[in-house]
């Protein structure tokens, strides 16, 4: 039942040799879709050796050149809105579990960073779009260093690349294989776990619980640190606190100096701590 929800990941694979974005050419086809009465096929995926204008969260830019993993999927807006918001957290734990499967010992970092060893291996930025005729989608956008190994003077002691960590370079199409298979399983267990939620409204119980927010925190490296908060925390940097938890939707609990706490729902944090403290989740 789990992959016969995530079946459609890879429904239409296009592949490209390069492009100013994935998430961009994924909004072309769902205009020209409709262009044409119709519309994009859910999972859709495209896929470029190389991007010329990636970015990140707020418009920060991602350097994409060839050897990396450069993809984005267009997924139908078809969750609760509960659970749209556990999408970036489906699609990071794919993502990690994927490096994993190499024998890397890839993190995550609320709420959309893939780290080992407290540099960034990877990224994912999830996008809602309307078309013209009203239909919406969830764009996932993810870009992974797997066997380009130069970085910008700028990233060069934050970031990492697969082929750093291991004796050589990772066959990519292979990588791009294991990748969408997890996407499939990540975004089949959403949407059990949505399922299986709704079978307890009836009976009261509305509360979120699930398989992709328990597997997420198992794999997250965020627990236990010390971390300026911001909602564009390079910019504007709000306070510093400790991440002491989860909650069912995502958030993350601070407790700030004063031991008063806080559940942040959006924004970003900068660990200010180089090692994980002993209740940390490695």
């Amino acid at each position: 039942m789990i992959l016969r929800y995530g079946a459609p990941v890879g429904s239409i694979v296009e592949l490209y040799p390069r492009l100013d974005r994935c998430m961009s050419q994924l909004k072309t086809m769902i205009g020209d879709c409709e262009d044409c009465g119709d519309s994009l096929a859910a999972g859709t995926v495209v896929i470029a050796d190389s991007l010329t204008g990636s970015s990140g969260r707020f418009a920060r830019k991602w350097h994409a050149p060839a050897g990396g993993a450069w993809l984005a999927v267009a997924w139908p807006d078809i969750f609760l809105p509960e659970f749209t918001r556990l999408l970036p957290f489906a699609v990071g734990l794919a993502c990690c579990r994927t490096v994993r499967h190499y024998q890397i010992d890839a993190r995550l970092k609320w709420v959309n960073d893939i780290v080992v060893s407290g540099k960034k291996i990877g990224g994912i930025l999830c996008e809602t779009v309307l078309s013209k005729q009203g239909e919406r989608f969830h764009l996932l956008g993810i870009g992974i260093n797997v066997n380009n190994t130069r970085f910008p003077k700028g990233l060069q002691n934050i970031s990492v690349s697969m082929a750093e960590l291991l004796p050589g370079s990772i066959e990519r199409n292979q990588f791009l294989g294991r990748l969408l298979a997890e996407l499939t399983l990540s975004l089949g267990m959403l949407h059990h776990d949505e399922a299986l939620f709704l079978q307890r409204v009836p009976d009261g119980s509305t509360k979120l619980s699930g398989h992709v927010m328990q597997w997420w925190q198992q794999l997250c490296d965020s627990q236990g640190r010390l971390v300026v908060f911001g909602h564009d925390v390079q910019k504007k940097p709000l306070y510093q606190a400790r991440v002491t938890g989860f909650d069912h939707t995502g958030g993350v609990v601070l407790t700030l100096q004063n031991g008063e706490t806080v559940v942040e729902s959006s924004g970003e944090i900068r660990y200010l701590d180089s090692d994980c403290p002993a209740e940390s989740s490695r």
